[in-house]
């Protein structure tokens, strides 16, 4: 799952980020309303936290203008700023959630994973696919109960296909997704061909009721087999 912190205090943005990609996170980072909205402006986020002051200019604002584009990225309010009205106007303006500082990474990460499970999984953190069950807060994926050994790059890729069951991913968005705006310095899709194969290998093996299947020249998608 991949996150943008947008946050102008340069060791607050350091923390969150070293704390959320110990969790599994892709994380990227943006100091400024300008650079959030280029970073957004290319890329999707699962979930966005977001400060309100920042140098530029008001996180309320961005945020107004997000939902106005109907970006339906998570967003998590994350501010000194501790006063009902500002909570209320968060809120109102389409916020997820409000998180004042000063608090603990391990509340953020719970914040985090909630917003995550109301937008993608129905609330749920295990979700289940024929003899498949994932658990997206332990990063553990079983088949018939048994543990499916997975590295950190397959997890992601399998955890973004069952987030999008059904439908057809092409090789760009999911590239983009697990690898984050590094993609840009890749020179081809090698890589992800790999990744998907090991993964498709995996699953294969172990028995498992669903199958990543190839579309020729677009992509995959995921099925129930």
């Amino acid at each position: 799952m991949k996150i943008l912190i947008i946050e102008d205090e340069q060791d607050m943005l350091q923390n969150m980020k070293d704390f959320l990609e110990k969790e599994n996170f892709i994380v990227e980072t943006a100091n400024s309303i300008l650079q959030a909205q280029n970073k957004i402006g290319v890329y999707s986020y699962d979930c966005i936290l977001l400060d309100i002051n920042l140098k530029d200019g008001s996180g309320f604002s961005l945020l107004e203008d997000l939902k106005k584009k109907n970006i339906e990225d998570g967003v998590i309010i994350v501010s000194a700023r501790n006063s009902l009205d500002d909570k209320l106007e968060g809120l109102n303006l389409g916020a997820d959630d409000y998180l004042a500082k000063p608090f603990h990474m391990s509340e953020l990460n719970a914040r985090v994973k909630a917003v995550l499970r109301r937008s993608h999984f129905k609330g749920n953190n295990k979700i289940k696919l024929g003899n498949l069950c994932v658990d997206i807060d332990e990063h553990k994926v079983d088949i018939d109960q048994t543990p499916l050994n997975l590295n950190r790059k397959e997890f992601e890729i399998l955890l973004f296909f069952v987030s999008n069951q059904n439908r057809l991913v092409n090789k760009s968005a999911l590239a983009e997704h697990v690898w984050g705006d590094h993609i840009d310095q890749a020179d081809n899709f090698e890589f992800i061909y790999s990744q998907i194969k090991n993964l498709r290998k995996k699953l294969k093996d172990a028995g498992a009721e669903i199958e990543i299947k190839a579309v020729y020249g677009i992509g995959y998608k995921l099925v129930e087999a």
